[in-house]
């Protein structure tokens, strides 16, 4: 894995100029996988690629799936993206080097990161988000377009088209820029607007108790969506005593013992 910070000097390149315009016309676009599929053409018109996925990062919650698509079709890159943002993000190299940036400011800085399947250590990771997607390299941008906030731009190669050569990995550098704005526009006008109530809950609580663990927070994720506690242990792959024991751990470091508590505390303006 390695990754790097965009040169502000970077520039789109050699781009056909009705490509870009279409890219642009995508920013805001009623179908939200629309600037995935506008990026996808665009960087296919210069790099072998097979598939774009976009997703952000807010509050130290789990990543939503922005837009997304591929060559097999958008239904199946999606599958793999809810996998991912269900299992496996915590994986993702994306996530260290978020975690290693500064959280209390955005300026402007792009990073492009590089992670080939062969860096997969987690064989489950490796088996659903690259094996089984037929990923053999991916290049993300990263961006952060407000506080407490990351955008991951993804741009995925096939198997069949082998890993990013330099020449193509310094294509991915000229359009960076352009992406970038894209990608943060589009959030400030679709994107944004999709944050759940539940989501924006949770991240109160995460704010309130960092000592929170990522079981516990997705068990409280469950009960803020309204799921019963034999839903989230199906949605999350563990027993229903299991899901009991988070939520007595999560109540306990809260300092409450009640659902009742819990969402007094979220809607609380105190603890803001």
């Amino acid at each position: 894995m390695r990754y790097w910070r965009l040169p502000p000097s970077s520039g789109a390149g050699q781009l056909d100029l009705g490509r870009a315009a279409q890219l642009v016309a995508a920013i805001g676009h009623q179908d939200i996988n629309a600037l995935a599929e506008e990026m996808l053409k665009t960087a296919s018109a210069l790099i072998p690629v097979s598939q774009c996925a976009i997703f952000a990062y807010e509050h130290g919650n789990r990543p939503r799936t922005i837009a997304v698509a591929g060559k097999r079709g958008g239904k199946f890159v999606r599958d793999i993206a809810q996998a991912y943002v269900r299992h496996y993000y915590t994986l993702d190299g994306n996530q260290q080097i978020i975690a290693s940036q500064p959280s209390d400011k955005s300026d402007g800085t792009i990073l492009l990161h590089r992670q080939s399947s062969e860096e997969i250590e987690h064989p489950g990771y490796r088996a659903i988000c690259y094996q089984k997607a037929e990923v053999s390299d991916r290049v993300a941008l990263l961006l952060q377009p407000a506080q407490q906030i990351w955008l991951s731009v993804n741009f995925y190669r096939s198997s069949e088209q082998g890993h990013f050569l330099a020449h193509e990995i310094a294509r991915f550098e000229g359009l960076a820029v352009l992406f970038a704005h894209a990608a943060r526009h589009h959030y400030a006008l679709r994107g944004q607007s999709q944050t759940s109530i539940p989501e924006l809950m949770l991240a109160r609580l995460r704010n309130l108790c960092p000592s929170l663990s990522k079981r516990e927070l997705d068990v409280l994720r469950g009960i803020l969506q309204g799921h019963t506690s034999a839903d989230i242990a199906e949605l999350m792959g563990i027993r229903p005593s299991s899901v009991a024991t988070y939520l007595k751990r999560a109540y306990h470091r809260l300092g409450i013992s009640s659902q009742r508590q819990l969402f007094a505390l979220c809607l609380d303006p105190v603890s803001a």
